[in-house]
């Protein structure tokens, strides 16, 4: 019970889940999404050791934000699950899903149970064997799970950040153009993006064997930075700006439409 009186059960869940989205809204955005041979993970991290993102299993991604100890016991638990169920019985009985809701079940419990509910959002992602086998998992604070189509953002400005990234998503992006679309997303309008040094990002590539997580750092990242800004930004632009770009296209070119004849020299083709 709170100290000072009685408080209704309704106006603890409120002012829990009240503290766990301000703790959360704190931090940074993490995006994850799909792209053309798997799932891509993007965080600004200026840390090299506390990492936002990481492997769950062979084909499970794990990505947090909020408060570092507690997703990273939650990233812990979900390893020991994982590899108990996959010794036990097969390494494909190790699912996106059933990792997801043995988070929702925790963070449920600690939501309803706990004095203090853990200021976390998480998002667990599975690769298939193709695009629409692809699974994306959000999970939040008070075990609520929501089954996310091609992306999902968490974190920080997340309703901001997804708007972003909508205009620049579509489907079966090249890795260079969805990293492009990614960082664009994370980006304030009219900020920098960050340096290469200050994010993390990683990928689910489907086309690797056996493990298919793979952390994308130093000469490798830049090398997929250059590749988006030579294909002119590697996304399409958002409609707004097409359209602008598309009427100050036609303002600025010439008048080529040929010349109306007088009517007394129109050839009719009679032969007269």
């Amino acid at each position: 019970m709170p100290f000072g009186g009685y408080a209704s059960p309704e106006q603890i869940m409120r002012d829990r889940a009240e503290y766990a989205r301000k703790g959360i809204a704190r931090g940074r955005s993490v995006v994850v999404m799909q792209y053309a041979d798997g799932i891509l993970f993007v965080a600004p991290n200026p840390s090299k050791a506390l990492h936002k993102i990481s492997e769950i299993y062979d084909r499970i991604g794990f990505a947090a934000v909020g408060r570092y100890n507690e997703f990273e016991s939650l990233r812990l638990a979900g390893i020991r699950y994982a590899d108990i169920n996959g010794y036990t019985f097969n390494r494909n009985d190790v699912t996106g899903r059933g990792l997801a809701n043995l988070y929702a079940q925790h963070l449920g419990m600690i939501f309803t149970e706990s004095i203090k509910s853990f200021e976390v959002e998480i998002v667990v992602a599975e690769v298939g064997e193709a695009a629409e086998d692809d699974q994306i998992y959000r999970i939040t604070f008070d075990g609520s799970v929501f089954d996310e189509q091609g992306m999902a953002v968490i974190g920080g400005q997340a309703d901001a950040v997804g708007g972003r990234l909508k205009e620049r998503y579509s489907e079966g992006l090249p890795l260079p153009q969805a990293l492009d679309a990614a960082l664009a997303a994370l980006t304030e309008p009219g900020g920098e993006r960050p340096p290469v040094t200050q994010i993390e990002v990683a990928v689910l590539d489907r086309g690797r064997e056996h493990r298919k997580f793979l952390r994308l750092t130093g000469p490798r990242l830049e090398k997929l930075l250059e590749a988006a800004k030579e294909s002119q930004g590697g996304t399409r632009r958002p409609a707004a700006e097409e359209a602008q770009a598309e009427r100050e296209q036609a303002e600025q070119a010439p008048d080529t439409a040929p010349p109306i004849a007088p009517e007394g020299d129109i050839d009719t083709g009679s032969g007269e």
